[in-house]
């Protein structure tokens, strides 16, 4: 397995674990008789966001450093399928955004509006890994 290949793994399950972590002591809270849109959310977001941040560059260390010469290569096909992978995810980025606007110009609560850029950019990373690991396993068309 290529070492962009096993880091686009570590992309996409540090974003879906992060993110089930983040559910769980959300949806923990509202389970109190709390409304979702009034669960104090922001210290989980953060703490998540940055733990999911600090997992992924301690799993990408230690995965260069059981494979230091992997590490150090990268052709010309891993930069095709890592900008394909890029371009993809960046999608959902731009559709978190269209709709964090959307809710705030519609004058939605703070809540609402985070958690739609939060999961912008968990679909992003979700949807390039899948593109970049689809591209790895099945290759892909250059054109």
């Amino acid at each position: 397995m290529a070492f962009e290949e096993k880091r686009a793994w570590i992309m996409g399950v540090v974003a879906i674990a992060g993110y089930a972590v983040y559910l769980v002591l959300l949806l923990g809270r509202a389970g109190e008789g709390v409304p979702l849109a009034e669960v104090p959310y922001v210290a989980a977001l953060l703490w998540t966001v940055g733990g999911a941040i600090a997992a992924s560059i301690l799993l990408n260390i230690a995965v260069g450093v059981l494979s230091p010469r992997e590490a150090a290569t990268k052709d010309e096909r891993d930069r095709e399928i890592g900008r394909r992978g890029e371009y993809a995810g960046q999608s959902f980025l731009v559709i978190g955004a269209v709709a964090a606007l959307i809710l705030s110009m519609a004058g939605a609560d703070r809540f609402w509006i985070s958690n739609a850029i939060y999961l912008g950019f968990v679909l992003s990373a979700v949807l390039g890994s899948a593109v970049k690991l689809a591209a790895y396993r099945r290759g892909f068309q250059s054109w």
